[in-house]
């Protein structure tokens, strides 16, 4: 297992890391496409009939009549964007899944929603399946959300070529659309799952830690070209997710060799906030003087206190994108905290508050003031 661990790094490290920031956005250019977008606001997206990413664009499981009426109901709060999640395992079927991507973007379009498009995501279930999904567990946040690339894929150097004519594939199609608004190349790289499929968890499946991170530290960049290669006219990015200082954020002496990679690559600086709004206001200006926009694509959890009504208004006086988890509750059942995973929501057992979701499943407001937080920040 040591001397196969090896070989994948050394496939990965041996790609040409002298063209990583071949075709990297300058600030200049990164700056004037952001001047011309309004103050961003949105959700991480899954209709609520979708457990995961795979359920919501297989053909058998696509719906385009729930996307329409949710979407719709983004729309009316003033949303602009969604972040949403795409599978290589999707590409098995390019030219279905070129079809339905499209068909979702143009329900996009239609409610004046340009999002923002995902490849890899290193977090929850590492071992992906097309097909049917099982239904929800009981009482827990995320139970049926799938890594893309697997654990499988990602420790198989011979598959590093199906994901690259993945990304290359999609990009390929939608190079010039101006429906997306970004491509999000990988999500939180090198979240190892702790709480959930990693070490701390009876379900041992995730790729021992130290090994994921590093394979994909050394892919990153590549992932990266790949789009680059493809021929990509919207901004590139990999946002940084672990709680640092702004004095870290500044110092370069203080980042992981993964997030060195994630700024130097990015046209445009993504981060996730889980916190306080004092946290927000402080981390703010030091990501600014990246010089780059500026956009965070989680926020959001009540039980943290990451809330609309405090952090919109901070956001918005910086210019700074807000992205929230989640949009109406459903089979992802991320309105239950993320404790669920030691102790579910079962047998009568509630959380205090909903965690993420704005709409519950009927369509109405977790909270109407919530809403009205979004329409003021939004305009509408």
């Amino acid at each position: 297992m040591k001397r196969f661990s090896l070989l994948v790094l050394l496939f990965v490290s041996t790609l040409s890391f002298a063209q990583q920031n071949v075709g990297r956005w300058p600030a200049a250019k990164a700056n004037a496409w952001y001047a011309k977008e309004p103050f961003l606001v949105g959700s991480n997206y899954a209709p609520a009939n979708a457990i995961n990413e795979l359920e919501m664009f297989q053909a058998d499981s696509f719906d385009p009549k729930t996307i329409d009426k949710e979407l719709a109901m983004a729309e009316s709060i003033g949303m602009n964007t969604m972040r949403v999640f795409l599978h290589d395992l999707l590409w098995q079927d390019p030219a279905g899944f070129t079809k339905r991507l499209d068909q979702f973007l143009a329900i996009c379009a239609k409610h004046k929603i340009r999002p923002m498009l995902v490849f890899f995501d290193s977090c929850w279930d590492p071992n992906p399946k097309l097909g049917k999904q099982h239904e929800p567990t009981p009482g827990i946040h995320n139970s049926g959300w799938v890594q893309s690339p697997g654990a499988d894929a990602l420790t198989d150097i011979s598959q590093y070529p199906r994901l690259e004519a993945y990304v290359k594939g999609v990009v390929g199609a939608f190079k010039n659309d101006k429906r997306i608004l970004a491509w999000d190349v990988w999500n939180e790289p090198d979240n190892a799952n702790d709480n959930s499929y990693g070490q701390n968890h009876t379900i041992k499946t995730e790729v021992p830690k130290a090994r994921k991170i590093a394979i994909v530290t050394h892919l990153l960049p590549h992932v990266f070209q790949w789009a680059r290669e493809a021929g990509a006219t919207q901004p590139l990015t990999s946002g940084v997710w672990i709680y640092r200082t702004p004095d870290d954020w500044q110092n370069p002496t203080k980042w992981s060799p993964m997030e060195k990679v994630q700024f130097e690559n990015s046209d445009i600086i993504t981060f996730h906030q889980y916190s306080k709004p004092d946290d927000l206001e402080k981390v703010i200006p030091a990501l600014k003087t990246f010089g780059r926009p500026v956009i965070c694509t989680e926020y959001m959890a009540r039980g943290v206190n990451s809330k609309f009504q405090t952090h919109l208004p901070i956001a918005k006086k910086a210019k700074v994108g807000m992205i929230n988890w989640g949009f109406v509750a459903g089979k992802t059942q991320t309105f239950l905290p993320w404790d669920s995973w030691q102790k579910p929501y079962v047998n009568g057992r509630e959380p205090a508050i909903w965690f993420h979701e704005v709409f519950k499943q009927d369509g109405t407001p977790v909270d109407p003031a919530e809403v009205a937080a979004i329409k003021q920040a939004t305009g509408k």
